[in-house]
């Protein structure tokens, strides 16, 4: 057992190395650490001597991947022990199974031992009818039906010829749909030559209208998006529309059917569709068409659907995730004194006003808009907020009434000359009022209302994004597309990786962060990060990190794991600021003490170090990548990767999109990327779309070539579509627009093209709409 366990074990890493483009030892240096509980934060940043500088991205594609093959490898094994029990492991077949390098293929071979209900084919095996499968075969010159006569077995319910002959015929057919070959062979082809059809469901036409563009809908598989195919899903789980799997229309009238002809040729069988074919060839042509009719098209359909299902939504993930990423590591505005303000009609505008720290410093609600419209009365109010605890920022979230309070707030500061100085901007407010309600905002503000919780949020993501959307369930932040259609283990697993990863990439402040914060860093959790608050706020703040060790649990492990993520500002080692693990605080001082100076006098500064060589700092524990982030460590301590904070300004005058013109140019800001294009925030309560065509003037594959999420872009409107919210952007600004359209097409069905011309459509308008509709429903 151990030296299968070995060979296992080489032959993981190997895929390993291969799929990663990694070499075989960086594999096993990084699963050793993975398995010895180090997170990949901690083994990008502090262990490069031992994985050859594997960074972030390759280390979290290294442990998805671990994960699945040792999935596989245990799979194997089963299968391996399953097969020799029944006594039919042969040497060929234990080495297909070795070999095997998918979980797919391993089912595959898998297939014919793989114990089973009672089926037709298994009941008629067991009457011995596989004695006739080999007399047909066997006998070219024999008519089927009268060789079943001598293997009719009353007792066994096959008292005829024709049921003896059946029984044979679902035997044959099972045969064909579990040979590995003929499985590997055809659902090869189906995947490079077949097409995903889509079709109404009878009498769902009215109830599906928002589906429409997919009533009569066809496309091949290699070709369907990730975004079209979740769309096409969503259709088929809402009862509105019918999926299944075919050829083109072309080969599907060819006769006999291309893959039924491909079956006879890989089964090696003498079958025979036409007219003047011997008894047996007609047979076995309609054994072979009951084999894909029956057995082999409905598992393909399922398998490949699902296999456009699991690729689309590992698709989204992606997107979703990449998008987090940015909207993360967003510029923060820094230690800056805001005023929050959640917008509001009716309920009135929500008003928080934090410090530096981020700490509440006064709260309100003002009502200058619904049936009060006490507009004096709010500027008043907000104007001896901003003198009395001297704001400099006013945060404004993008939700109902965001423009009007922006306006507000404008007129304010123009007006008042000592005003002039605050800047406002508008922050995205996606998931704060999920925040608001949970248990994290209750525990931080439990004497704060709800809804004033919300302003707060808004208030401190200007200040540090990073520190206050790890608050939200990530999935609740709204930068994915058809998130809730995904595989939700998955994408959470995906999303709280981006997390780690970027609030590892920053660094935490210990002695400021929240638990929310904390609990994102490198080999802590949310009881560890308790633990820190806690000790914390009885003892006061962190001098050194050392002192990390006296909080409950936090042994030497995750010390280890944490200690150089975590920041102590102004603490009693200066080096406690900056990303230099303590392991490698005896390089620094030798390299301080080569340059005859202290820490203070060093860091920070950029030329300190001149005329110094990392290499000759160089031991047996610390290899050259180490001591290079020592010394940019010490010239730029705790570097922040994030973008230097700017703004966005919307244009005078337009708050709706009623007030849009075709061939305006305005600035906006990035919301959200899809797979298709782009959604720009310009103001006017409704995102905008730049499709991917539009984002250049030159050829783009992906959105994320040309924008992220929180970039802040100049767009030209090029169609308006008030009846349906639908406003199309370009960032092709020389390009020409379209006109404005007050009315949605009162009959789309009109100028639908006919059926003929509609296969094989890709319907981008369909994904766009579709996209913008569930887009729509994020915004708070």
């Amino acid at each position: 057992m151990t030296n299968t366990s070995t060979i296992d074990s080489a032959r993981l890493l190997h895929q390993l190395a291969e799929e990663l483009a990694i070499r075989p030892a960086q594999a096993s240096a990084a699963v050793d650490l993975l398995d010895d509980g180090a997170t990949v934060p901690f083994i990008a940043r502090y262990r490069k001597e031992a994985t050859g500088g594997l960074d972030d991205a390759v280390l979290r594609d290294l442990e998805v991947r671990l994960l699945y093959l040792r999935d596989l490898e245990s799979r194997r094994l089963a299968i391996l022990e399953s097969i020799e029990s029944q006594e039919k492991l042969t040497p060929e077949l234990k080495t297909e199974i070795l070999e095997a390098n998918t979980k797919q293929r391993l089912e595959d071979l898998y297939a014919p031992y793989k114990p089973k209900r009672r089926t037709r084919a298994q009941i008629a095996l067991e009457a011995g009818l596989d004695a006739l499968v080999s007399a047909i075969l066997a006998d070219p010159q024999c008519d089927p039906l009268s060789l079943a006569e001598q293997y009719v077995n009353a007792e066994a319910g096959f008292d005829e010829p024709k049921k003896a002959l059946d029984g044979a015929r679902e035997i044959l057919a099972q045969r064909f749909a579990e040979d590995a070959h003929v499985l590997e062979n055809l659902r090869s082809y189906l995947w490079q030559h077949g097409l995903l059809y889509a079709s109404v469901m009878e009498g769902k036409e009215q109830e599906g209208d928002k589906f429409r563009d997919w009533f009569e809908f066809s496309e091949r598989l290699q070709t369907l998006p990730s975004h079209r195919v979740l769309a096409l899903l969503r259709g088929r789980q809402q009862g509105i529309l019918n999926l299944r799997l075919g050829l083109s229309e072309e080969m599907e009238a060819l006769q006999p059917h291309p893959c039924i002809e491909r079956l006879i040729k890989l089964v090696n069988i003498p079958a025979d569709f036409s007219v003047e074919a011997s008894p047996q060839r007609k047979w076995l042509a309609e054994v072979s068409r009951i084999a894909w009719r029956v057995k082999l098209l409905t598992a393909f359909e399922t398998e490949l659907i699902g296999r456009l299902r699991e690729e689309a939504e590992t698709e989204a993930t992606r997107v979703f995730a990449a998008n987090l990423r940015d909207l993360l590591l967003s510029a923060p505005a820094g230690n800056k004194r805001v005023l929050g303000l959640d917008p509001g009609i009716r309920t009135g505008v929500k008003v928080a006003a934090i410090d530096e720290t981020g700490k509440v410093i006064a709260t309100d609600t003002v009502y200058p808009f619904g049936g009060r419209k006490d507009v004096q009365g709010t500027q008043r109010t907000l104007a001896q907020l901003i003198r009395q605890h001297h704001l400099e920022l006013i945060a404004i979230g993008n939700g109902t009434a965001s423009r009007e309070t922006e306006q507000l707030v404008k007129e304010l500061l123009t007006s008042q000359s000592d005003l002039s100085q605050v800047q406002h901007i508008v922050v995205s407010e996606a998931g704060a009022s999920v925040y608001s309600a949970s248990e994290l905002a209750s525990q931080e503000f439990p004497d704060l209302d709800v809804s004033l919780r919300g302003a707060v949020s808004i208030a401190r993501r200007l200040q540090d994004p990073l520190a206050e959307l790890v608050k939200i369930d990530p999935k609740a932040i709204g930068v994915g597309q058809y998130q809730h259609d995904v595989n939700q283990r998955e994408l959470e697993r995906s999303l709280d990786a981006v997390v780690e990863d970027c609030v590892n990439a920053v660094g935490v402040d210990v002695n400021t962060a929240s638990s929310a914060l904390l609990a994102r860093v490198s080999g802590l959790n949310k009881t560890l990060a308790e633990n820190i608050v806690e000790w914390r706020d009885e003892f006061g703040a962190f001098p050194d990190r050392q002192t990390l060790l006296k909080v409950k649990r936090f042994g030497p492990k995750t010390f280890e794991q944490a200690a150089g993520f975590l920041r102590i500002l102004n603490g009693t080692n200066p080096l406690d600021a900056s990303a230099v693990h303590p392991e490698a605080y005896p390089v620094a001082q030798q390299i301080l003490q080569k340059a005859a100076a202290s820490a203070a006098e060093v860091i920070g500064k950029t030329n300190a170090l001149k005329g110094l060589s990392p290499n000759d700092f160089i031991n047996e524990q610390f290899g050259l990548p180490t001591v290079q982030d020592i010394f940019i460590e010490l010239e730029r301590p705790g570097r922040d990767p994030r973008p230097e904070f700017k703004t966005v300004q919307f244009l005078e005058g337009v708050t709706e999109i009623k007030d849009l013109r075709v061939g305006m140019v305005l600035e906006g800001v990035v919301s959200n990327v899809a797979n298709f294009g782009a959604f720009v925030d310009i103001g006017v309560h409704q995102d905008g779309l730049v499709h991917i065509s539009a984002l250049s003037n030159k050829f783009v594959s992906d959105p994320r070539e040309v924008v992220r999420v929180g970039q802040t872009v100049q767009v030209k409107v090029l169609e308006v579509d008030e009846a349906r919210k639908r406003i199309s952007l370009t960032m092709r600004l020389d390009e020409p627009a379209a006109p404005t359209r007050k009315n949605a097409n009162p009959n789309p069905k009109a100028s639908r093209p006919a059926r003929s011309e509609r296969t094989e459509r890709k319907a981008p308008d369909a994904d766009n709409n579709a996209m913008a509709a569930a887009f729509a429903k994020l915004k708070r």
